[in-house]
């Protein structure tokens, strides 16, 4: 009887240190994590960093204007997508880019991104020639636009349109595919508040999802023939 509860002591000192160390193991596993993502954040920051402007007086041109597309409502941009595009009719304006490139999202019959962003140039920027407009309707995600930038519609360099939390992880990607990319950083501050800090928030994700697309370099959901920037944009039109 004393050794069956000697034994039992034993079997529970065994079993708590055996949790112990999991519990250990499992915070260890966490911090580690953390670490991991602080430090793809920090490292994609700091790459982009001296190619991001925010004045466009200091922006060198580049052969093309790159538009990301965001969320519409029909055909009416919102006010994201709406920021963005103004500020690539002012950078065509200013003669910042020779051609335009309106890159997002035609993945559903009903739902047509580019050809929006389009409808609002041609309807508030009537300095740029239609043949200076390409659509990429295939630009499903960030990545998607840059590799099909460079490998559909041929381009060597860029300068990228999108809001500050954006920038950094759309030039890092672009400049990781072999391109002489820029950021123009849109102003956010109007988005203050819960909009910004969601943002923000999937954006310290996005990076690190990001990070492996750097590395592994996967193919976009659709490629297709090659369009050359140098070409009549309206082809690209449906």
């Amino acid at each position: 009887m004393f050794f069956c509860y000697i034994y039992g002591i034993l079997l529970m000192s065994m079993r708590y240190r055996f949790v112990r160390t999991l519990i250990k193991v499992f915070f260890a596993f966490i911090g580690a994590g953390l670490a991991a993502t602080l430090i793809i954040n920090a490292g994609i920051v700091l790459a982009a960093r001296n190619y991001v402007y925010f004045d466009i007086d200091d922006i060198p041109p580049r052969t093309a204007v790159l538009i990301l597309g965001s969320q519409i409502h029909g055909t009416r941009l919102s006010p994201v997508l709406e920021d963005r595009v103004k500020a690539g009719i002012r950078l065509m304006e200013e003669q910042k880019g020779k051609k335009l490139l309106l890159s997002g999202d035609h993945g559903k019959p009903f739902y047509d991104e580019v050809t929006a962003m389009r409808l609002y140039v041609l309807e508030n920027a009537p300095s740029i020639m239609e043949e200076d407009i390409f659509l990429d309707l295939a630009g499903l995600s960030t990545w998607d636009s840059m590799y099909r930038a460079r490998n559909i519609f041929e381009l060597d360099d860029i300068l990228i349109v999108t809001q500050v939390f954006h920038i950094s992880r759309a030039v890092c990607m672009a400049r990781s595919l072999g391109m002489d990319a820029v950021g123009y950083a849109v102003n956010q501050d109007r988005f203050a508040g819960r909009s910004l800090r969601g943002w923000r928030f999937r954006e310290y994700f996005a990076r690190v999802k990001a990070f492996f697309s750097i590395v592994f370099r996967p193919s976009p959901s659709y490629l297709g023939d090659k369009i050359p920037i140098s070409g009549d944009g309206r082809s690209t039109w449906i």
